[in-house]
């Protein structure tokens, strides 16, 4: 195999690879990073059996062949080369990369050994990288990051025709958001649970284009711009969790966002660990305060416009501000029934059905 290739576009697509990679592999051949080259292409691709990424660019190949390289090593040789041609020439055992007057000679593992990359499933639909992005950035942090209870440590992807939701849960809040997308057949129905760890990455690293969907039997698939990921599905079970968003609340207070996530954020700075933050309430403002234990205490005030009784009620400060951090309205609108069940976080203004919608358990008051 031989092929010159520019420096900048190798770099990142190693790098788009390489994140993929598994930090504790099963077997050594799937910390390898797979070079193919032919015609006027280079492939690169991982797999650890449950993830596999792909990605395709432009490369002046002298002669085809495939290899199969430690991929974090390639992948900080790529991002610290000079800013010329890079060629890479495989032969037997070694691969040798020139840059410049840097070169580098890396053993390669067999190439035989490397798995099949799982097939592309059927595309389902297509949706925006950008509204993409920001639906998983606002569920993904109510996914579980306890390895013991799967189930939770995923994302759940609901698709009715033009609408997707996405939703996550932790047993402590629930986080959903519903968008619209393009389907590839009107009224077309499925559900997946996706890791958020990995529909994370994909979001994030897709965000520049559109994104294909694609589901099939146990699999999802994600691609745009010549990048394509696959990724095994968990188990589908998961909670109702749009019955759990649609209670009727009999108190609802709305507050601008940058100043309350401010305000929570300073006065957090005194809670002990697992201490709650305390929200008081009234007519035109609610009072924040936090600590009394061995740091000190911290109060502040903030403006609020309340519909309903007064009220006193208490969260873990990052659940609130994770639900907060979500909303993308100047005004947050928080929806309480009483001090001992949870409350709904939504933006404002919002419809009957709101967009995003995160909730959140209360804490206990003492």
């Amino acid at each position: 195999m031989k092929f010159r290739v520019n420096r900048d576009v190798l770099a990142d697509a190693v790098a788009w690879v390489a994140r993929v990679l598994p930090n504790r592999p099963a077997i050594p051949v799937l910390s390898g990073l797979l070079l193919e080259a032919d015609g006027d292409d280079l492939v690169l691709s991982v797999f650890d059996y449950d993830v596999s990424a792909r990605v395709s660019i432009e490369a002046v190949v002298a002669e085809p062949g495939r290899a199969l390289i430690p991929g974090r090593i390639l992948a900080e040789i790529t991002r610290s080369l000079p800013g010329d041609v890079v060629e890479v020439v495989s032969s037997g055992s070694e691969a040798v990369l020139t840059c410049g007057s840097a070169e580098f000679g890396l053993l390669t593992m067999p190439v035989e050994d490397f798995p099949s990359l799982p097939e592309m499933p059927p595309k389902i639909g297509a949706v925006g990288g950008g509204i993409f992005a920001t639906a998983v950035g606002q569920v993904a942090p109510a996914a579980s990051r306890d390895e013991t209870l799967p189930m939770l440590t995923g994302i759940r992807v609901d698709i009715s025709g033009d609408d997707v939701t996405l939703a996550a849960t932790d047993r402590y809040r629930i986080a959903a958001r519903e968008f619209g997308w393009r389907p590839e057949r009107p009224g077309t129905a499925a559900a997946a649970m996706v890791p958020a760890r990995v529909l994370v990455e994909v979001a994030r690293s897709l965000r520049g284009g559109e994104v294909s969907v694609a589901l099939g039997e146990g699999i999802a698939g994600f691609e745009s711009v010549g990048r394509a990921t696959t990724v095994r599905l968990l188990d589908e079970q998961f909670i109702d969790y749009r019955a759990r968003l649609t209670d009727d609340w009999s108190i609802r207070a709305d507050l601008r966002v940058a100043p309350f996530v401010d305000a929570i954020k300073r006065v957090a700075l005194v809670a002990e660990r697992n201490t709650p933050i305390r929200l008081s309430f009234g007519q035109g403002q609610v009072l924040i305060q936090a600590g009394g234990g061995d740091i000190g205490r911290g109060t502040e005030v903030v403006d609020a416009e309340l519909s309903g009784d007064d009220i006193q009620i208490a969260f873990q400060s990052h659940f609130l501000l994770d639900g907060l951090n979500g909303v993308e309205t100047e005004f947050v609108r928080l929806n309480m029934e009483s001090p001992s069940r949870p409350a709904l976080i939504t933006e404002v203004p919002g419809d009957a059905d709101p967009a995003f919608r995160y909730l959140v358990m209360s804490l206990r008051l003492t």
